[in-house]
């Protein structure tokens, strides 16, 4: 293995101006600098990681809390934690997946120990236990989520309660009097899950502006429990002709059950769906939908983390007590019409 002092003789420099260059904590001339970068680059000098974090007092590891829950859809939040990973990665960091769900003691053992010295937070909910964490003392951080009080916080999301309001106007445009909207399992509602209830306001307060009825049940994923939901939110709103589905694992589903019972889409009922493109392209009948920017968040997450963590946009220099600038980045939302959405069938009520 190629040693410093090996880099030093080739750049010409003593061991401690390269040792200067990797830490950054003395200001090295532009040439010099240049010089030992050359030297680096052209040796495959790769400094040893837990000597460069005692000397730099930065391990350059992010720390990811993603808890991989039952009752969540893993493969949109893996989507995110590889675009975290691979960001990270091209920024010269590596990161450290945290899937369980211990919440503010994992945070705590992780960034006390020094093993990270950033964190990305995912799965945020409105009042979530690990923020106190952040705000007290906590390592520089973004979350990928929305909490119900953000003041403080680096946030980016997408903008769930557009999207919702979205998929509302757009049946309501269509002219859909009543939907139903099927959710997340009633798990991610009773842990007040950000994205879903944020989607949920949005459902609500567009579908009371525009004077549309709407029902919501939240619904496990499966056909069972699919079945079982669709069938009462037929008792109970027999006029529904039109559905928004937020739960990846009901997709298939509910059209395989709409199809059983002689309802068409979009010709007697019309779907619209809140999930990654794929799962709305890719079903039996292509859906409308408002498409997840899984991998987005979390290059944008990386990028906001970097910015704070560098001092200086697009340069990676010492991290010091930098962090990330407060603030909220809502994506916005795009609706994208398929095969699954049209006008409600004349006759106005489901038989």
């Amino acid at each position: 293995m190629v040693t410093l002092v090996e880099v030093a003789r080739h750049a010409g420099v003593s061991a401690s101006t390269v040792s200067y260059v990797l830490s950054g904590k003395r200001p090295i001339s532009d040439p010099t600098r240049r010089r030992v970068r050359a030297s680096i680059e052209q040796l495959g000098y790769q400094p040893h990681a837990g000597a460069r974090a005692l000397a730099s007092s930065r391990s350059r590891i992010i720390a990811l809390m993603v808890p991989l829950r039952t009752d969540m859809y893993v493969p949109v939040m893996l989507d995110i934690a590889v675009a975290v990973a691979t960001t990270a990665r091209a920024h010269g960091y590596d990161v450290l997946l945290l899937t369980g769900e211990e919440g503010p003691s994992a945070l705590r053992r992780v960034t006390g120990s020094g093993l990270a010295e950033a964190v990305i937070l995912m799965d945020v909910q409105l009042d979530d236990e690990r923020l106190p964490v952040l705000r007290a003392a906590g390592p520089p951080a973004v979350l990928v989520g929305l909490p119900a009080d953000p003041s403080g916080l680096s946030c980016v999301d997408l903008d769930f309660a557009a999207a919702g309001a979205l998929c509302v106007e757009h049946l309501a445009g269509l002219g859909h009097r009543e939907i139903a909207v099927i959710g997340e399992a009633p798990g991610v509602y009773a842990r007040h899950t950000g994205f879903a209830e944020r989607t949920l306001r949005g459902l609500r307060d567009r579908a009371t502006e525009l004077g549309v009825g709407l029902l919501h049940r939240p619904c496990e994923g499966g056909h069972d429990a699919v079945a079982g939901v669709l069938a009462r939110i037929f008792d109970e709103r027999p006029g529904v002709s039109a559905f928004v589905v937020q739960n990846e694992t009901a997709v298939e589903p509910l059209l395989a059950l709409l199809r059983r019972t002689g309802r068409a889409v979009p010709e007697d009922v019309s779907v619209v769906a809140v999930c990654p493109e794929p799962i709305a392209a890719q079903a039996s009948v292509p859906l409308t939908s408002v498409a997840i920017p899984a991998q987005e968040l979390g290059r944008r997450a990386v990028e906001r983390l970097i910015t704070g963590l560098s001092g200086r946009p697009g340069e990676d220099g010492p991290a010091g007590d930098a962090a990330p600038t407060p603030g909220v980045e809502l994506l916005t939302p795009v609706l994208t019409s398929r095969d699954s959405s049209g006008p409600p069938p004349a006759r106005g009520v489901m038989s």
